[in-house]
């Protein structure tokens, strides 16, 4: 059975022997009729820095630490890499994500 994953959603995700597992947020997923089968993530990362290119998530329930989502760190893989789901973002966290990602990607 295929992941079903949701923008907005944060998921634990195998990343590969390198980059090891870690919670991402799901920026995309991939519909039946795209070209490849592919999920678009941002990692999140536990060591603030309050550098462009983060949005702190502050304390939330579904994560151990204060965490932020790395917009800098963009990757694109299969989503079947998605172990489980943590937590769901709240509306006004993805208007931030979505804000940097504009501001990173000069749109």
């Amino acid at each position: 059975m295929p992941i079903r994953c949701k923008v907005g959603e944060v998921w634990w995700a195998d990343l590969g022997m390198a980059a090891k597992s870690r919670p991402v947020l799901v920026l995309a997923c991939p519909r039946t009729d795209d070209a490849r089968n592919l999920a678009v993530v941002a990692p999140l990362t536990s060591q603030i820095r309050g550098r462009p290119g983060e949005v702190a998530l502050g304390p939330v329930r579904w994560l151990p630490k204060p965490s932020a989502v790395n917009v800098q760190g963009l990757a694109s893989f299969d989503p079947g890499k998605l172990i489980h789901r943590l937590g769901l973002c709240a509306p006004e966290q993805m208007e931030a994500v979505k804000q940097a990602l504009r501001e990173l990607l000069d749109l």
